[in-house]
């Protein structure tokens, strides 16, 4: 894990940190260069924030990045040069991106409807090589859209996106909807990540603030915020500026929809209809000029009720091909005895099930009352140190890196933690280690004893002679 915090002139895997460009709540970002080729291109390096108070999800989502990033090509996304491991100095380098992010025009909202026309149909374009590519953002804003001089969007920071082929991290581990309030689309506050469509509205609200200098949903910082966009639509674009040609405001409703069955197919779609305003066929909502009453507000609620308990269609797609199995461990306190038996069990389930995902598994405690400390005594993050040592004991199972994911899951109960996380993402067979018997074991029970008691699927219990 990183030792020293990260300063100009510092060299990190052969790149030379030049100037630290801004730094966020969760990342900084520098201005590097390879060493000994001055005279090359500046590079970007995004290094995660580490410390007490982080937040777990940064760190997940900063894997995210790691993995979908390198499987990425083409003009509208950032060229990706090098990563680095949490085990020694987590980063990314990419190619560096001059100017401003689109952030700098909400300023000067609202924008004519040429200058919107423009900004959408390069940003569609852009959606719709990327969802190509079989990855949906899951966070498009206008801080994470960028122009190269030849006016091309660049999409930037993966770090909540979604790969059809590669683990879903996010969604594995935590519960609440991930995205910036006012860009979350409505599937994403019901933990629905797959669905490209969610990136078609997420541009939506863009067109609309950008053509009206209002946000259609505001800005909610809590789930019940989140949720009102279920049933409350926003007001048409033309009540707030009577500028916006009805065809416009029909393009931006309909990105709007709540139901992604009723937006844009594809954004290669949204990109057309922008670039052909007479092609563009105007309905109800093109001409609207208020918003939806009472009774057809309340029914879209009940709409929104029966939602919530809608499966995710890919997902039971997904567990047909394959089964999803999750080997549970003791990373800190844990014998190498017993962690090589378990290592040698799991490897032998893993090559009879070659189709399988494997799901790798340990609890950071954390006290139920007090102050949590999340540092160890030498300043290591301990979230990161548990992931590190995660990684290292499944270093030899040989499985294949896309059908290989690694989970701290925080929590003050070891085996509630381990049963929900298999319950909540579908696990089909627990194998979880058991450190032998002692009289306070046999007392209160062990963590094993209990995972096998409440789990609602298969649990393999793993022993070795000598441990403790």
């Amino acid at each position: 894990m990183p030792s020293h915090r990260p300063e100009a002139g510092m060299v990190i895997d052969g790149f030379v940190l030049d100037e630290k460009l801004r730094q966020g709540g969760m990342a900084t970002l520098w201005r590097v260069h390879r060493d000994g080729n001055e005279s090359a291109s500046s590079l970007l390096m995004k290094i995660p924030i580490l410390g007490d108070n982080n937040d777990p999800t940064a760190i997940v989502g900063f894997e995210v990045e790691q993995m979908i990033m390198p499987k990425l090509a083409g003009i509208h996304v950032p060229q990706f040069i090098a990563s680095g491991d949490f085990a020694a100095q987590p980063y990314i380098v990419m190619e560096l991106l001059e100017g401003e992010s689109l952030r700098a025009r909400l300023d000067a909202a609202p924008l004519s409807w040429q200058d919107v026309v423009d900004i959408g149909v390069k940003v569609a374009t852009a959606l719709h090589d990327l969802h190509r590519q079989h990855v949906v953002h899951l966070d498009i804003k206008p801080s994470n859209i960028m122009f190269r001089p030849t006016g091309e969007a660049v999409l930037i920071d993966y770090g909540l996106a979604r790969h059809d082929y590669l683990p879903d991290l996010l969604a594995e581990e935590f519960r609440l909807p991930m995205g910036t309030g006012p860009y979350i689309s409505p599937e994403q506050v019901l933990h629905i990540r797959n669905d490209p469509r969610s990136d078609l509205f997420a541009l939506g609200v863009m067109l609309y603030h950008l053509a009206t200098g209002q946000r259609p949903h505001g800005n909610p910082d809590t789930v019940r915020g989140l949720r009102q966009r279920l049933w409350h639509e926003p007001a048409p674009p033309r009540i707030c500026n009577p500028a916006v040609p009805p065809w416009l405001q029909e393009i931006i409703l309909h990105c709007l929809e709540v139901n992604p069955d009723r937006r844009y197919a594809s954004a290669a779609q949204l990109a057309f209809e922008l670039q052909h305003p007479e092609q563009v066929i105007l309905t109800e909502r093109a001409n609207k000029m208020q918003r939806t009453g009472v009774l057809a507000s309340a029914l879209r609620w009940l709409a929104a009720i029966g939602k919530e308990a809608e499966p995710q269609q890919s997902a039971t797609t997904q567990l047909q091909r394959a089964p999803i199995l999750m080997v549970a461990l003791d990373v800190m306190q844990g014998s190498e005895t017993l962690a090589e038996t378990l290592r040698n069990v799991t490897r032998r389930i893993v090559l009879t099930s070659p189709g399988a995902r494997l799901a790798c598994v340990t609890v950071q405690k954390i006290n139920r009352i007090g102050m949590d400390v999340h540092v160890d005594q030498e300043g290591h993050n301990l979230h990161v140190k548990h992931l590190v040592a995660l990684k290292h004991w499944a270093r030899l199972l040989g499985v294949a890196e896309d059908k290989i994911t690694y989970h701290v899951l925080e929590a003050p109960d070891a085996a509630a933690a381990i049963i929900d996380y298999a319950q909540v993402n579908h696990v089909d067979h627990i194998v979880i280690g058991s450190r032998g018997s002692s009289v306070l074991r046999r007392y209160l029970g062990s963590v094993s004893s209990q995972v096998v008691a409440q789990a609602e699927c298969t649990v393999t219990v793993v022993k070795s002679s000598g441990a403790k």
